[in-house]
């Protein structure tokens, strides 16, 4: 049988018991189990994959320390995380007819679409049933892949990078820049300044604003990561130098450093994807009619702010979660060509996948994390190894 990772209550339960419920010395990396895995039988529309590469996704985190919700333990006690990969197909099932065996191909979460195609829960995550694929094979539906572009330019460590952030990235983009234009007509502001704070899917987002000749900034703690975005065009802004919005002092400065890059105008569009401290600033730094959009809450699932002040400067927060599988699929077009990731120094090990799993809680990567699951890599993307 394949090896797979779990996650179980009892582990998540004597690791909150080690630190007494200090998740600021919680150790992820003693959550995460390897295992084995038994494949559910192939249906006719199923496709088999080994998988190749995975990268490191906060979801996996917030299900090890179950901050948010204790998912493993809704979900029976155990679960198979992992809801990004990049795998070849080994076998398809008798109806499948967009894949063959030997074909590279990406994954994407959308767990169960909505009657509008955005996922009411998402893989490996919430959805019942559901096995993730931080393991060497993987039984999936011929709806859940993607075929790889593989002459996109990028390493296949790039491209594990992004199925699950591109596309949110993309969706985010859409709507913030679309509520905006429904309140301010291009010929009225031509181009708009767009803020983006942390990590992967807001580097992305600044991307796709700055491929649109929008003015792009880029807040990060991170020298690497914002030294990757000012080599294609957007500003970096050091986010310790302003001790990480940690009092009112610090967010008054930190506006005051906005306005004066923007020249007076603030930030028509930002992108929050951790919260906690860092939407004080996020909304400081708006300019009438902004729009703030999240799909993340890295640091604290709730929020407060005064509704009335807001309502007055005309301000929108936009909350999302996934894309359509429509959207993954034109979020996969734009690889290379608009996204082009920030990859952590270090390729890790399958083995030590837990270990990259705290240092993503530890935040103390260089960029995305990626893990190499097969040590024997198809002859399709050897030179994609960089």
């Amino acid at each position: 049988m394949p090896r797979a990772y779990t996650i179980t209550a009892d582990a998540i339960a004597s690791e909150r018991a080690r630190v007494n419920d200090d998740l600021s010395k919680f150790d992820v990396s003693r959550v995460l189990k390897m295992d084995t895995l038994e494949l559910r039988p192939m249906s006719r529309r199923d496709v088999h994959l080994r998988i190749l590469a995975v990268s490191a996704e906060h979801n996996v985190d917030h299900a090890a320390i179950a901050d948010t919700v204790n998912i493993t333990e809704l979900r029976g006690g155990k679960i198979y995380p992992g809801n990004s990969a990049v795998g070849e197909v080994l076998a398809v099932g008798a109806e499948v007819s967009g894949f063959r065996p030997g074909d590279i191909v990406i994954t994407h979460c959308n767990g169960e679409p909505d009657i509008y195609g955005y996922p009411l829960r998402i893989w490996a995550y919430d959805q019942p049933d559901s096995v993730g694929w931080y393991g060497e094979e993987a039984i999936v539906g011929d709806w859940q892949i993607i075929a790889a572009p593989l002459k996109c330019g990028l390493s296949l460590w790039e491209i594990a990078a992004l199925p699950l952030r591109a596309p949110t990235a993309y969706h985010m983009w859409r709507r913030g820049h679309g509520i905006f234009r429904l309140k301010v007509a291009e010929e009225k502001r031509p181009h708009l300044n767009v803020l983006g704070f942390g990590g992967g899917v807001s580097e992305l987002f600044l991307m796709l604003a700055k491929a649109e000749s929008q003015h792009a900034f880029f807040c990060s703690g991170s020298p690497e990561r914002r030294a990757h975005l000012e080599r294609q065009g957007i500003t970096p802004i050091d986010q310790k130098a302003f001790n990480r919005f940690a009092g009112a002092e610090d967010v008054k400065n930190f506006s005051k450093e906005v306005k004066r890059l923007t020249d007076g105008d603030g930030m028509h569009i930002v992108c929050d994807m951790l919260r906690g401290p860092v939407f004080a600033a996020g909304l400081a730094a708006l300019a009438r009619e902004g729009v703030n959009v999240s799909a993340g809450w890295q640091l604290d699932k709730k929020i407060t702010y005064d509704s009335a002040g807001l309502s007055v400067r005309q301000i929108t927060l936009d909350h999302i979660h996934f894309e359509t599988i429509d959207g993954c699929r034109a979020a996969t077009e734009l690889y290379g060509y608009v996204f082009r990731p920030t990859v952590h120094r270090e390729i890790y090990p399958f083995e030590d996948l837990p270990r990259c799993m705290q240092e993503l809680f530890e935040n103390t990567q260089t960029g995305i994390p990626i893990v190499r699951v097969a040590k024997a890599m198809p002859k399709a993307v050897e030179a994609l190894i960089k």
